[in-house]
Formats: structure tokens, C-alpha cells, sequence
């Protein structure tokens, strides 16, 4: 691997990484076309690509794709960005850890569905019920691993930066938050992941738009490719938004040397 060029090298994990998804897709569509399976239950991928064609030619696709894209855009904006805010007050301050941190981590402890009536009752089953919904779930795993990056952060860093006259903001930003970086990371990422399943409790729960409507629509008329294709949509875009940010966490962390397999 470490001999093959950069081109070489993507479309080698391209390939590596679609082999099991084409032949799982190659065997479903077989089996449906043989009769092994219900394709009332379990629609034959050329099926599904069928509705995913229809549904893009009548433009339900492009609007309803549309508005759960805003929702988690929305959310996790929301909820991450004050997740990353709490963690770094309550990861410097000892004080904050004390006074907010257990009642943060006892919220953290309620399930997401058991708070989704209350939310509906206190907002309606408009766009901020879903917001604040998607929000709650993105807020935590940031917040967790901002503050446990800070905290494990070397106490040596700390005694250089005081010989070289950091200020707390100097310290903040040229020391921690590099340090930090890798916890923060996988703090995005959890929150991106967390960011789709939000939306989806949050469309299903009541909703006239957004792809989570498209399928409880579609399950109540018994049309399962419609539902199929839904869960496509969402699991092709919870892999792109990964994606994107490991890309950025690439380039961010280029001075990481780690192991990356053999």
C-alpha cells in the first residue's frame, strides 16, 4: 500500500470497500428474482432504484431531501456548537465541571424518545420541536469528548506554555485545542452520526415534509421500496457528512504520526 500512488491508492480503497455492498446487492437482487425472498418485504434493488427514479422525476425527492438536509444542518450546528462551547468551559474550569457537569451528564442519561412528547407539546410539531430535537442529540457526544480532550491534555504543556508567557487565550488557542483536536474529531463525528438519527425520531414523530415523512407515508400505502429508498437517502448521506469530516480531520492532523494498519 505505502508503494502505490495517491490515484492507485483511492481507487484501490474504492474498490476494496464496494466489493461487499455490490455482491450483497448482486445476491439480493438474485434471490428476489428467484423467489428465495419476499420482495413484498424486501424489494429487489432494481425495485428500489425504480422508486428512487420516480420520486427524483416528480421532484418529491429533491424537496423533501431538501428540508431534512436544513434540519440536520440546523441541529447539529445548534447542538454541536454549544456541545463544543460547554466542553471547553467545563474542561478549563474547575468550578464549571462542579457547578454544571452532573446535572449535564444526568440529561444526558434521559433517552432521546422519551423527551420527544414533551417536545412536541412544549413546540408544537413545527420546525423548532425538530431543531431542538436533533440539537439534544448532537450536543452531548461533543460536549463529552471536548471536555475529556482538554483533560487529557499533558500538565507539561501547561508549565512550558507558563516559561513562555502564554496568555490564558494563547494557551487556549496554540496549545489545548491542537492537543484536543483528535478527541473534538471524534466528537463531530459521533454528533454527525447521532445529528441523522435525531432527524429521523424528529420527521417520524410528526412531519408533512423531509424523507422521514416520504417513508411513514409510504408505510402506511405499503409501498416498502419507498421506505428502502428512504434509508438509502439516509445512510448515503450520514456516510458523505462522515466523510467530509474526516477529510477536514486529515488535514487538520497531519503532525499525527499513529498507526494505520498494517
Amino acid at each position: 500500500m505505502g508503494s502505490l500512488r495517491p490515484y492507485n491508492r483511492y481507487l484501490y480503497k474504492a474498490v476494496a470497500g464496494s466489493t461487499l455492498p455490490v455482491l450483497l446487492l448482486v445476491l439480493w437482487q438474485v434471490l428476489g428474482d428467484q423467489g428465495r425472498i419476499s420482495t413484498l418485504l424486501f424489494p429487489t434493488p432494481s425495485t428500489i432504484f425504480n422508486a428512487l427514479t420516480r420520486l427524483y422525476q416528480t421532484g418529491e425527492l429533491g424537496d423533501n431531501l431538501s428540508i431534512s438536509l436544513q434540519r440536520a444542518l440546523y441541529g447539529f450546528a445548534l447542538g454541536g456548537g454549544l456541545g463544543f462551547m460547554f466542553g471547553l468551559l467545563v474542561g478549563f474550569f474547575r468550578f464549571a465541571e462542579r457547578s454544571l457537569d452532573p446535572t449535564i451528564q444526568m440529561i444526558r442519561m434521559i433517552p432521546h424518545l422519551a423527551v420527544t412528547t414533551l417536545f412536541v407539546l412544549w413546540f408544537g410539531i413545527g420546525e423548532t420541536s425538530k431543531i431542538l430535537l436533533i440539537a439534544k442529540g448532537a450536543f452531548f457526544p461533543l460536549y463529552i469528548n471536548t471536555y475529556l480532550g482538554i483533560r487529557n491534555v499533558d500538565r507539561k504543556y501547561f508549565e512550558v506554555a507558563k516559561v513562555l508567557g502564554f496568555s490564558r487565550l494563547k494557551q487556549i488557542v496554540r496549545l489545548v485545542i491542537p492537543a484536543s483536536l483528535p478527541n473534538i474529531f471524534l466528537g463531530i463525528r459521533l454528533s454527525v452520526a447521532v445529528t441523522w438519527l435525531g432527524l429521523v425520531v424528529a420527521e417520524i414523530m410528526g412531519s408533512t415534509s423531509g424523507i422521514g415523512y416520504l417513508m411513514m407515508d409510504a408505510r402506511s400505502m405499503g409501498m416498502t421500496s419507498v421506505v428502502f429508498v428512504g434509508i438509502l437517502l439516509f445512510a448515503v448521506c450520514g456516510k458523505i457528512s462522515d466523510m467530509f469530516v474526516v477529510g477536514i480531520e486529515r488535514r487538520c492532523l497531519k503532525w499525527r504520526d499513529h498507526f494505520q494498519g498494517n
